[in-house]
């Protein structure tokens, strides 16, 4: 693009293509019209939201699923404040999301003149939960953030980047230069680091892999290591089904579990990637780790905090293992430590108290109805809790929680914007229903779609969790309780349909149903559904 007679925000539109983005969530106002001016004509399919929370959240769920950086359009002052939640749910949990705002002329900025949509400075808001947050005064800074905004995507711990242009720049002529440039690659460990992870690795006689999110496309290369070394495999969250959830070596995600905490204490080798080894990933369990510890991570403040690492491997996860597992001896050591994990596992499923229990039956039925390949994305609930350590995945991708800034609302629109991003696979929102209130307009967002989308709804009328954790702490429970809508009705307003089954049985004929169905299904479940 070079016709002087483009504006900067219709250039921007065909810059954006160019570096392969397909969809662009988000809500045209008086502010950013200019953006929207050159859509029409592009390939890129703009979704619009019902609120900048559900935009930024479908960005993120699109981004998780597809493995494509999710895309925002929105609007000075109070579309950025709306768009923050996300962000900073996407920032905890490494999500490449780019958030493209306008902002006042350059002109008015900090004079305090009532201009429409004025912040002091949107800028310094926006960096508190952002990789990368810039202001473009130019046609050129556009260019140039675009090309850092893709590069960091590329080549380091994915994380949002917010871009802010005035109204401005917006409309000045765009000139030339507005072409993709070469991404940035990922750090690679050097040889000398890989053969001390492999010497190390030989060495223990009780080894332990923990996979994060930055190792979720590691599976293969890890189970290959595993089973060379007979290492135990315990998954974050984030990293669910990146090994199947049948091999005799994973453990799964157990790592808040005190006893999966006494098998890491008593490794000898502890290999984690792609971790913080958080407390979003740990909660109350501490590791004890002064010596053994191989971190391999692509950040390298992940590195030295909140446990240093022994072995620190500053590079990208898969070509890491994959260069570890090439370079280790040949052996088969499954059976050495395959009995130990399925008595860890059964250990852990007989400590589930009654509520538990419950959500595991459900669960059960739940993933014996979903296709291997369902997209599950889930909110903070009691039903998601349980899903984290019990609901199992054989791929990647597939289970998006809100993990480290723990957002509700997460459920619904992350759930949409992997239907956007992934329309090959079936779709699963898993809210609570007090948190799906937060977002629970994106229904419209969804409905418009005219797609599958099964949104599996949790009642019991509360806060269940928390008010389970004041009576864990002595509080007698309080605001905790709520009178809900008619769940049912509000869906059929939207335009979607709704099942209550009242058996386990019909819980499985409506999942069937919602997923070839051509439009969102909400499924109310309560917990009697065990009992029915």
């Amino acid at each position: 693009m070079n016709d002087g007679g483009v504006s900067v925000g219709e250039a921007l539109v065909g810059l954006l293509e160019a570096y392969g983005v397909t969809d662009v969530f988000g809500i045209p106002g008086v502010h950013n019209v200019e953006m929207y001016r050159a859509l029409p004509r592009s390939g890129i399919t703009h979704i619009l939201t019902r609120h900048e929370q559900g935009a930024g959240f479908m960005a993120d769920g699109y981004a998780r699923a597809s493995g494509k950086p999710g895309v925002c359009f929105t609007i000075t002052g109070p579309g950025l404040t709306n768009i923050m939640t996300p962000m900073g749910q996407a920032f905890s949990d490494s999500v490449p999301i780019l958030v493209i705002s306008s902002t006042l002329d350059v002109k008015d900025w900090g004079q305090g003149r009532g201009r429409l949509h004025e912040m002091r400075s949107q800028l310094n808001a926006a960096a508190t939960v952002s990789q990368l947050a810039a202001t473009c005064y130019t046609a050129r800074d556009v260019q140039d953030r675009i090309a850092e905004a893709f590069s960091l995507f590329a080549s380091s711990r994915p994380r949002p980047v917010y871009l802010e242009i005035p109204l401005d720049v917006l409309k000045q002529p765009a000139g030339d230069g507005w072409q993709p440039r070469q991404l940035a690659s990922k750090p690679q460990a050097t040889p000398d680091q890989i053969a001390a992870a492999v010497a190390r690795l030989s060495a223990a006689d009780k080894p332990v892999i923990i996979l994060g999110g930055g190792a979720r496309h590691s599976g293969a290369a890890a189970a290959e290591i595993a089973e060379k070394t007979g290492a135990v495999i315990f998954t974050t969250i984030a990293a669910k089904g990146a090994v199947p959830d049948g091999h005799p070596l994973l453990a799964g995600a157990l790592l808040p579990n005190p006893l999966a905490t006494r098998v890491i204490m008593g490794a000898d080798a502890v290999l984690a990637v792609g971790t913080e080894l958080s407390e979003t990933d740990l909660w109350y369990q501490t590791f004890d780790i002064t010596t053994g510890l191989i971190r391999i991570d692509i950040d390298p403040a992940s590195l030295a905090r909140p446990y240093p690492a022994d072995l620190p491997i500053t590079g990208d996860a898969a070509a890491t293992l994959s260069a570890i597992s090439s370079n280790l001896p040949d052996a088969d050591k499954t059976q050495a430590r395959a009995p130990e994990v399925k008595a860890l596992r059964r250990a852990c499923a007989d400590g589930h108290d009654e509520l538990r229990e419950t959500i595991t039956t459900v669960l059960d039925t739940v993933r014996a109805a979903l296709p291997a390949d369902t997209i599950v994305a889930s909110d903070m609930t009691q039903i998601a809790y349980a899903a984290n350590e019990v609901l199992r995945f054989s791929q990647p991708d597939c289970y998006l929680h809100p993990a480290g800034f723990g957002t509700l609302g997460y459920a619904l629109p992350a759930a949409i914007g992997a239907r956007v991003g992934c329309p090959g696979q079936p779709v699963v929102a898993m809210a609570g229903d007090y948190g799906v209130q937060y977002t629970i307009n994106e229904l419209g967002t969804a409905a418009e779609l005219a797609k599958p989308l099964v949104v599996l709804l949790w009642n019991n009328d509360a806060l269940g969790q928390i008010r389970d954790d004041m009576v864990h702490k002595g509080i007698q429970p309080n605001a905790v309780t709520l009178i809900n809508p008619d769940f049912a009705a509000l869906a059929k307003a939207y335009g979607c349909d709704a099942i209550r089954p009242q058996t386990l049985d019909e819980l499985s004929s409506a999942i069937k149903t919602g997923l070839a169905a051509e439009k969102p299904v909400v499924i109310e479940v309560r917990p009697a559904i065990v009992k029915g």
